[in-house]
């Protein structure tokens, strides 16, 4: 096993920046993830970090080596891709094996190496079976243990369960996690899937137009986006955003907006009197039950353990996420207060106080 590190990584195809002189560090046994909407530059890092392409320029380091000369073999690293990429004409021992018998390890060793991977993944039962014969959740397993039983310095996963249905998404996410908490291997996971970053991740890179808007933990992403796109980009259902202006009143600080005005705490407001910045209200900080926002119900989604409510306040949607039902209809009118740990201010796009 081993960390990874880069260093100012640049590249272009043509005359198209993709990546923008990204440096990131990923500690021995972390599980990292790349996450950005698509064409943000996340696949691309990963074929440099792989050597399927070449960077323009900076510097990649796997463990203390820097690796950009090497090829994708001299690197020691696996790769599972979003299509399996199994040899259709073998059977799941063989396709596990393949890679092992390239080594020219003897028939012994690669029998336990094998055996103990198929264990691990419990799909030793098919170790004789093609891959047309398994589902579509055993055949990434199967690939996933051929990346395992050469014991690479580094698992590089690109969107490997896009191709599965949402129930098996979910469980495999949870294999996953339970794989790496038993290996304790370092893996660079790429999704545009904020749920699997979420679950799945110690560390998310978030990326846009090639270039890295943070990096963090996943609690202290959501909890503290460094910018309007993190905050955006991060929690479900989506962040509610108001432009409005900061207004002072002797002590007190107000934001004011064509949809509402409410009196807030955040001191480092004042130095933006006057200025227009933007409000960053999660949908779980909007409290039903009386308060400054005044406005009627558009749609009510009832999911059981949550109820997520659509309306409109002032000419603005918000959503707002409560714990429990309601007895209010679609039509209705209704007011929240604001928990103010859910609130974030922007101006410019990049945020402002705590």
């Amino acid at each position: 096993m081993a960390g990874l590190r880069i260093r100012n990584l640049r590249k272009s195809f043509g005359g198209n920046v993709v990546i923008r002189d990204i440096s990131m560090d990923v500690p021995d046994g972390e599980f990292c993830i790349l996450l950005g909407p698509s064409g943000c530059g996340k696949s691309t890092i990963l074929k440099l970090i792989s050597g399927l392409e070449r960077q323009d320029s900076g510097e990649i380091f796997i463990g203390e080596k820097e690796v950009s000369e090497l090829t994708p073999k001299e690197r020691d690293i696996a790769m599972v891709f979003q299509s399996y990429a199994l040899y259709p004409h073998l059977d799941v021992y063989e396709n596990m094996a393949f890679s092992l018998k390239m080594k020219k390890m003897s028939g012994q060793e690669i029998e336990k190496k094998v055996r103990d991977v198929a264990e691990l993944l419990e799909i030793e039962d098919f170790l004789r079976r093609k891959p047309k014969e398994l589902s579509g959740g055993q055949r990434q397993r199967v690939a996933i243990g051929r990346a395992i039983v050469r014991s690479p310095k580094l698992f590089l996963f690109d969107e490997p369960l896009s191709n599965l249905d949402a129930k098996l998404r979910a469980s495999m996410r949870v294999e996953l996690a339970k794989l790496h908490r038993k290996l304790k291997t370092t893996v660079i996971y790429v999704t545009h899937d904020q749920t699997e970053a979420m679950t799945l991740g110690r560390k998310i890179v978030l990326l846009k137009e090639g270039e890295i808007q943070q990096a963090d933990s996943p609690s202290e992403m959501y909890e503290s986006p460094a910018n309007l796109f993190v905050a955006s980009f991060i929690g479900s259902p989506q962040i509610n955003t108001v432009e409005g202006t900061v207004e002072i009143s002797g002590k007190e600080i107000y934001f004011r907006s064509s949809a509402f005005s409410t009196r807030v705490e955040e001191e480092s407001l004042r130095e933006y009197s006057g200025k227009t910045i933007t409000i960053g209200i999660r949908p779980e900080s909007l409290m039903p039950g009386g308060g400054p926002l005044k406005g009627n119900i558009d749609l009510i989604e009832r999911l059981g353990s949550e109820t997520i409510l659509h309306t409109v306040v002032g000419g603005s949607r918000l959503t707002a996420r409560i714990l429990s039902d309601t007895d209010k209809e679609s039509g209705e009118e209704i007011a929240f207060s604001l928990n103010a740990k859910g609130v974030h201010f922007f101006y410019e796009g990049k945020r402002v106080g705590r």
